[in-house]
């Protein structure tokens, strides 16, 4: 091991200077050194100082949150040999890919002669000294129920399935067992999503929960320039850049007709229910280098609610191209029909879709209101509970949570495209207008 001066003159600069004092070190040196995390860590990635009990490390992606989780259960159980340590990610297969086996994981960070045995079977980990860390997955809250820890890192938790509840049952099972030792604490990494219970956390911050923020850009040394470059350049600027490379918690828009909490209330990971019809919704651009197509997938099931399956939605696309995507989606999906918004292009609307696809089941309408007013019955069946998204659509929900009822749209882009799509698919599956009751003359 490198000697111990070296070690300390290191770690008595201050952060920028230790770290370029680091890359100039011969390979062999920099070996040597590559597992005292102290000397290469930046300072948003080391514990904060206090009694706290929650670590909440909200940041954008690749900020290297994982390897910061990783590093603080690795020190945890050097230091205390009775630790018992949960593990707790999104799923059990994600808990072994990420935060054991991964890049930045249990067993790529840790020492050769200090790594611990994992044993898979038990979902378990041993350290040499006696430490042991259990892997816990999100979607089975009850296996939280029981089980004592002294400390717990829990991974992605924006990403924890909310299904009734499931996310904030896992949470609150995992602290009724954080009760081991002198001082029991939970490190969260997350790249945020305004969710319950991430919400819960973040605005019950102060005093035993500290909260670290970063962007993309505070690992740039790390990361392929490119990368940020066109991930800045594709998302800057918008409500999903915000979130992942910014790591900002986005805030509600007052008046808007969904909210963010309300989107995770319908929320399921696949249809439950079989479909017995299923409409694609298409909001045609008006030029091919202008807005995007919205292309979305609604399906009403068995049970009488309606899901959204699938975004399909393409950018910056020529009619020729659009019109392939509709009619692909429409072929996978099987759909029953296509409704498609007809304002901007008229006939050409159906004659490059049926040019794409000459069986393609096919129906032309016609806006005669703003985008908003067609929005607010299609908002009123989320809030009675008849819609479900199956899944996760970034870009659609953004843009959903920008239409205010009243004003203007304060979306991503210049314009609703996916959420308009999705309007005239909800609007054939469940608003479509019935035919009035006939009222036939008297006889007498």
């Amino acid at each position: 091991m490198a000697g111990h001066e070296l070690l300390d003159q290191l770690l008595a600069l201050p952060e920028r200077e230790r770290l370029a004092e680091l890359r100039l070190l011969s390979p062999s040196e920099q070996a040597e050194l590559s597992h005292h995390w102290e000397l290469w860590a930046r300072r948003d990635q080391l514990p904060p100082p206090g009694d706290w009990r929650t670590w909440l490390v909200m940041a954008g992606r690749g900020f290297g949150k994982t390897r910061a989780g990783a590093e603080w259960v690795r020190a945890q159980a050097q230091r205390h040999a009775d630790a018992r340590i949960a593990l707790v990610g999104a799923s059990l297969g994600e808990v072994r890919a990420v935060m054991v086996e991964g890049e930045s994981g249990l067993l790529s960070i840790c020492p050769p002669d200090r790594s611990p045995q994992f044993e898979p079977s038990l979902r378990r980990l041993i350290w040499a000294n006696g430490a042991q860390a259990t892997l816990y997955s999100a979607q089975e809250p009850e296996s939280l129920r029981g089980p004592q820890h002294s400390h717990a890192w829990c991974d992605e938790l924006a990403k924890w399935d909310n299904t009734s509840g499931r996310a904030a049952r896992a949470w609150d099972n995992l602290q009724m067992g954080l009760r081991l030792g002198e001082l029991p604490r939970a490190l969260v990494t997350t790249t945020p999503r305004a969710v319950p219970l991430l919400r819960r956390l973040h605005d019950a911050a102060g005093g035993d929960i500290v909260v670290t923020r970063g962007s993309t850009e505070a690992n740039a040394d790390n990361l392929p320039a490119r990368f940020i470059r066109d991930v800045r350049r594709e998302y800057g600027g918008s409500a999903l850049g915000r979130q992942e490379l910014d790591g900002e918690l986005t805030a509600e828009i007052a008046g808007a007709l969904w909210t963010r909490a309300l989107l995770e209330a319908v929320r399921e990971p696949a249809a439950s229910s079989p479909a017995v019809r299923t409409v694609i919704g298409v909001d045609p651009p008006a030029s091919s280098g202008g807005d995007a197509c919205g292309i979305v997938v609604c399906a009403l099931g068995q049970d009488g609610v309606a899901r959204v399956l699938a975004d399909c939605s393409v950018e910056k696309a020529s009619p020729e191209k659009w019109a392939r995507a509709v009619a692909r989606a429409a072929e996978v999906w099987n759909a029953d029909r296509v409704v498609a918004e007809a304002n901007q292009g008229g006939a050409m609307v159906g004659s490059v879709l049926r040019a794409a696809a000459l069986s393609l089941p096919l129906k032309l309408v016609h806006a005669a209101q703003g985008k908003v007013a067609r929005a607010e019955p299609v908002a009123a069946l989320y809030e009675a509970g008849r819609v479900r998204h199956c899944g996760q659509f970034p870009v659609l929900e953004d843009e959903l949570c920008g239409l205010v009822v009243g004003g203007k749209y304060e979306g991503p882009g210049r314009s609703p495209d996916r959420a308009d799509a999705l309007v005239w698919g909800m609007t054939e599956l469940v608003l479509k207008q019935r035919a009035a009751p006939k009222v036939w003359p008297s006889l007498c």
